[in-house]
């Protein structure tokens, strides 16, 4: 199945790229299902990052590694995550990470990810959960990255509080 989420902010590209930080990764986590980040690399080629998913006895590993990264000629940065260790009933995933230029200044951040269970009826039916994952985002990195039509910070909660970046 697949799934392309598109969101703008007001940084440019090179800005967004610095800062997909594991501060960034922590503040752009669902509330559901809970989780745990047991290890973050970074993002470029051969980075890792390991998470746990649930709670109690219901606990499952999910680790990625970055498969690429890089920048294209129009100025666009990515990365490319890949499931090496995948929670049930995922059997494969593919998230490549794009930050495009924007037409008028700003970046388009772009989710585009495969993901499969082997049955496409459960693929189908978690369509929903997995669109609903990706558009918790977008006031995140709006609030990180600044919305369009707004310098980037200034819509920013304060360092501190719940999906803020750090302090610098």
């Amino acid at each position: 199945m697949h799934l392309y989420l598109r969101t703008h902010v007001a940084a440019g590209p090179g800005q967004v790229w610095a800062g997909f930080t594991r501060e960034l990764f922590l503040a752009l986590a669902p509330p559901f299902p809970p989780f745990r980040l047991l290890r973050f690399d970074g993002c470029y080629r051969g980075d890792e990052v390991h998470i746990e998913l649930g709670a109690g006895p219901l606990r499952y590993p999910w680790t990625s590694l970055i498969t690429d990264h890089g920048t294209l000629p129009d100025g666009t940065h990515y990365f490319v995550d890949e499931g090496r260790r995948l929670p049930p009933p995922l059997r494969f995933w593919r998230h490549r990470h794009l930050l495009q230029p924007a037409p008028g200044g700003g970046t388009y951040i772009v989710e585009d990810l495969e993901y499969r269970s082997g049955l496409r009826a459960l693929d189908a039916l978690l369509y929903p959960v997995m669109w609903a994952q990706f558009a918790w985002r977008r006031p995140i990195y709006r609030r990180w990255f600044g919305a369009p039509g707004q310098p980037a910070g200034t819509s920013q909660p304060v360092a501190g509080s719940a999906g803020a970046p750090p302090a610098v």
